[in-house]
């Protein structure tokens, strides 16, 4: 089987891509291999309205489920609104555009063995094509990481919950294993996704412990639980340092790597739909789709936004190394005091030189010994290009 592109993962970052060619260039022969049934897992991604650009919104308006004119945060020390635009799409909606788009789904399909210009599956059948690999974050010691966990539920209630947008940040619960916050998402007037979020350095999580720590969070807030409509969990990295060249060095010859695999994500936020939107714009506009152009185009992508995030991951050191785990949210809750448009701009990786002097100027919320040690890069992999 014959196609100009393979994407092996059928993950946002393949299907966004996928979708976005088959728009532009209805000619081409598409496909996406999936071990699962469906694509998309079973996620929930959010961004700021401006975090992309007016053009990527419009494409992306089929996978957008909810669009709330606003949102807030809660600190012990300060709650703030922003009227910032802020979207949510779903793994359900992704797989729905994405059945329609007429691009070649091969869902169920375990990729056995994969090249640059074809891939094996496990029922023995051979597909030819550039191929481009999606299957998710790589282990990788180019790259010094801390971890952002969470264990999401979708609840309905018994009665209306009364928020009009989401709560980005709750940072008000006590704070354990690192920099913890609650996050909510109101899709109707008796419906939300509530997460419990945490910065952490390891990994691990109870999950039991986080069930009920969301139950008591509703509780608290008057909400009476009717129902748990489905549950969903990530470990996504946080990125404090590293060599990206070094890190694409591994991919020299293999498949291109995309989304969370090439590193294309906010070091902070973990936030990757703005990011694969971009990478898919970028493609699309590709001359010819070998792989030798696909795989320099995502590489000098992710070095480009590599590069608009540095600010971000030194302020990510500083959070993991200056701040004590249980006073980092310190950290979030000054920032936010800060004025709007610098916040924004700040998500979308566009931070100016005033708006960076901005964020480090005045009395830095952490022991300045500390903060000065934690914002020098260590030196990870085989450079120090943090």
């Amino acid at each position: 089987m014959d196609f100009d592109l393979i994407f092996v993962g059928g993950g946002l970052s393949s299907s966004l891509t996928a979708y976005r060619l088959q728009k532009a260039r209805p000619d081409l022969r598409l496909a996406i291999v999936e071990r699962d049934d469906r694509l998309g897992g079973n996620h929930t991604w959010c961004f700021h309205a401006t975090d992309v650009t007016p053009s990527q919104l419009e494409w992306l308006e089929p996978f957008i489920t909810t669009r709330w004119e606003g949102q807030s945060v809660r600190f012990p020390e300060r709650e703030r609104h922003l009227s910032t635009p802020y979207l949510s799409a779903t793994s359900d909606r992704l797989d729905e555009v994405m059945a329609e788009s007429g691009v070649t789904r091969l869902s169920g399909q375990a990729a056995a063995h994969i090249e640059r210009d074809s891939v094996a599956l496990a029922d023995q059948t051979t597909l030819t094509g550039t191929v481009i690999d999606g299957r998710g974050p790589n282990d990788a010691e180019e790259l010094t990481i801390g971890f952002q966990k969470f264990l999401g539920l979708e609840l309905k209630f018994s009665k209306p919950h009364g928020l009009k947008h989401p709560i980005i940040m709750d940072a008000t619960v006590p704070q354990t294993d690192g920099y913890r916050f609650i996050y909510v998402l109101p899709f109707t007037e008796d419906t939300a996704l509530i997460e419990d979020t945490y910065y952490a350095d390891e990994h691990a999580f109870d999950r039991q412990a986080l069930r009920d720590d969301i139950h008591a969070y509703a509780a608290k807030q008057g909400w009476d639980v009717a129902e748990v409509i489905r549950e969903e969990e990530g470990v996504l990295p946080i990125v404090l340092e590293g060599d990206l060249e070094a890190y694409f060095d591994h991919f020299a010859d293999q498949p291109s790597p995309i989304g969370l695999r090439a590193a294309l994500f906010h070091p902070i936020t973990g936030y990757s739909l703005p990011e694969a939107a971009a990478l898919a714009d970028v493609i699309a506009e590709l001359p010819t789709l070998t792989p030798d152009s696909v795989a320099k185009a995502v590489r000098e992508q992710s070095l480009k936004r590599w590069r608009a995030h540095r600010f971000s991951r030194l302020l990510n050191r500083m959070l993991f190394r200056a701040a004590k785990p249980e006073l980092r949210y310190v950290v979030l809750q000054r920032f936010y005091g800060l004025p709007q448009p610098l916040i924004e701009r700040f998500y979308a990786g566009r931070s100016t030189l005033g708006d960076r002097a901005r964020i480090l100027a005045g009395k830095p919320p952490v022991p300045i010994t500390r903060a000065i040690k934690a914002l020098a890069p260590r030196g990870v992999g085989t450079g120090t290009k943090a």
